[in-house]
């Protein structure tokens, strides 16, 4: 029997792709040019919290990157305010075309002129990518003339006859208008070669769906998850107390509108419950937050008031149950229902008695607190029910699942949205789970693992039950890496009278100590643990909105860490005096992009307005980076070495070359 080493096989199996030692030369001489094309840009974006008008432009701009590729190639013929115009029309050129074609009195003269521009402006973007990858970004219908335009050589030929000509014939046979749509996206695509989104998709804003909906057009994203994405991930998968908390929240802001119209979870069901049993209770706390604008009339708001207290009476019902069946979650001190005295109306929160101030629950026996009542089983199970079966939430999730993880490594890059857990010395934390001890990285591929259990696992095993409470788990619990805080004090904040804090986990003491040494040391020892370069590597947090109104910078110990939550979240901008960061990576180092409020996508087409960006080259290169800078370049230095391989068990007759 002929028995081949793993090496011989594998050379046989690359083989069959490089039949000869033509076809390996080739590619090693294509792979070695790819090596040397500047690095392709990276754009990073975290906590988006359902603003999606504001997600869109800077997903459309790549946060000013465009603008700048504008600027390159059109500021020299054309002044500021038709640059901006210009960027506009590639960020939305539909809604552009249709408010600019009827001011032009020669259009075919109009049409000839945008299209040289925009031809330009996409052989610059094009210009840090290879051939091959431009042709797999163009669109089919347009692919062999787009091909032609940007790669002409025009040592060969005239520039304007030769551009003339093609566009002439673009225009007399009415394709402009789509062709012009067709450059604008092709220069947004190529404009980002990959996206990364640092957690924090749901909640608060309105429109998550609407987000998910245009990554999941993306060409190339992943995904970090925060919290909020999490809780909802366990709604899916049909955790009932994650299902009451994404209530709790999205009610808490009134938007019921993204169950309903965005999801097709009808709400009927709790507000039926609600109207009934909460029609005559004290919900003046309950009374929703607005943020997104209109005018809703008291009683619409009283509606939501009454079923958001509902549904936080179920929750933390619910969470008293999930608590005492997973000891090991060490929560025992936020089953704060079973801990109300009704008598005196007082609750025990860390071994303090304070006052409640609202003891109004029609729903609650004082001698069973956590107990659900018939009529709470029922709106459970419905509501339940709508949540599984919402075809566009379980398509969004099983995305959220495919492009996403609880830590990212890329680029000598680490992204996670919360926190290494760590102890209060500044080591890794410890913890138990399902019997065996976990830290550092350890416990974040444990949480990874737990959190695809609970969508994954079989229905109705122990093993499923088990990853839906740990969804759970991972939205607040005390050493989850996705929270970084020791509580959530939700039910102090809405029945407790007094103030309460959410202790931050200790990793966010040192990773921003004011002692830069002791930052710099932690980001070291966390660079180790991840197997990173700790003299080039970054770590890229969200989750904890930087106040940059209050002076507080975004890059932390030394450089190593940059938090990109600036507050996307209009609820924030109050907090935070900015709308958001954003981060780009390119061939000339790392820039921080801050956002000032986006008004409305009617006002930036109309108008041409674009966010009023900060941009802050924090870490210029030394020197240009380049493809083989890169974790592509590494993986393209390794099949270089392969092909040598196989070019010399050809050279040997080990291996016979193919026809």
């Amino acid at each position: 029997m002929n028995h081949k080493t793993p090496e011989e096989k594998f050379l046989l199996q690359l083989a069959r792709e490089y039949p000869n030692v033509a076809a390996a030369s080739s590619e090693i001489i294509n792979l070695q040019a790819i090596l040397r094309l500047p690095k392709a840009t990276e754009h990073f974006m975290s906590d988006l919290h359902g603003e999606a008008d504001a997600f869109s432009h800077i997903l459309r701009s790549a946060s000013g990157v465009v603008r700048e590729k504008v600027d390159r190639v059109l500021s020299g013929e054309l002044p500021p305010e038709a640059c901006a115009e210009f960027a506009a029309l590639i960020y939305y050129p539909v809604q552009k075309l249709a408010q600019l074609k009827p001011l032009q009195s020669d259009l075919p003269a109009w049409y000839r002129e945008t299209l040289y521009r925009l031809i330009e402006v996409c052989r610059l973007t094009a210009s840090k990518h290879t051939r091959s990858y431009v042709r797999s970004c163009l669109p089919e219908r347009f692919a062999y003339i787009l091909d032609e335009l940007l790669h002409a050589h025009f040592e060969d030929h005239d520039k304007e006859f030769y551009y003339g000509r093609i566009i002439d014939s673009i225009i007399d046979v009415n394709r402009a208008d789509d062709f012009i749509v067709a450059l604008a996206e092709l220069i947004r695509r190529m404009a980002v070669y990959r996206l990364h989104i640092v957690g924090d998709l749901f909640d608060r804003g309105a429109g998550p769906h609407i987000i998910l909906d245009e990554l999941m057009r993306h060409h190339a994203v992943d995904i970090q998850w925060g919290n909020h994405d999490v809780e909802w991930m366990g709604a899916a998968a049909g955790s009932a107390v994650c299902m009451a908390s994404a209530i709790h929240v999205t009610l808490s802001y009134h938007n019921a509108d993204l169950l309903e119209d965005g999801y097709g979870i009808s709400l009927r069901p709790l507000s039926q419950f609600a109207e009934e049993v909460y029609r005559r209770t004290d919900v003046s706390g309950f009374w929703p937050k607005l943020t997104g604008g209109g005018e809703f009339s008291h009683e619409d708001l009283a509606r939501t008031a009454r079923m958001h207290k509902a549904i936080a009476v179920i929750l933390f019902k619910l969470e008293c149950a999930l608590i005492a069946r997973n000891p090991d979650f060490g929560m025992d001190d936020r089953a704060l229902l079973e801990k109300v005295n009704f008598v005196t109306q007082t609750v025990t929160v860390d071994g303090r008695e304070y006052h409640m101030k609202d003891c109004d629950f029609p729903t609650v026996d004082p001698a069973h607190p956590a107990v659900l009542t018939e009529g709470e089983q029922e709106v459970v199970a419905r509501l339940c029910q709508s949540f599984t079966q919402s075809e566009k939430l379980a398509r969004h999730v099983r995305f959220l699942y495919a492009k996403g993880s609880v830590y990212h490594i890329e680029n000598n890059n680490l992204l996670f949205h919360g926190a290494i857990p760590l102890d209060e010395n500044g080591g890794f934390a410890r913890v138990t789970c399902n019997g065996q001890t976990y830290a550092g990285r350890a416990w974040m591929d444990k949480c990874e693992r737990m959190a695809r259990q609970g969508y994954f696992a079989p229905p109705g095993s122990e093993a499923r039950q088990r990853g839906q409470d740990f969804l759970y788990y991972l939205w607040c619990g005390p050493l989850s890496p996705i929270f970084g805080r020791a509580r959530m004090a939700s039910f102090e904040h809405l029945f407790v009278d007094g103030e309460f804090t959410e202790t931050k986990n200790p990793y966010y003491a040192y990773i921003e100590n004011e002692d830069e040494a002791i930052a710099r040391a932690t980001a070291k020892c966390i660079f180790e643990e991840f197997g990173l370069d700790a003299e080039t590597a970054h770590i890229i947090n969200g989750h904890i909105p930087v106040r940059a109104s209050h002076g507080e910078s975004p890059v932390k110990a030394g450089g190593k860490l940059i938090v990109i939550d600036g507050g996307f979240c209009k609820a924030y901008h109050q907090k935070t005096g900015i709308a958001g960061y954003t981060l780009i990576s390119s061939s000339r180092g790392l820039s921080l992009r801050s956002h000032g409020p986006f008004e409305s996508t009617q006002k930036a087409i109309a108008e041409n307005l674009d966010i009023l960006s900060t941009n802050d080259m924090f870490e210029p290169s030394g020197q240009r980076l380049y493809v083989e800078d890169t974790d592509e370049g590494a993986q393209k230095k390794e099949r270089i070495e392969d092909l040598k391989l196989l070019l010399a068990a050809y050279a040997d007759g080990a291996i016979k070359e193919q026809a």
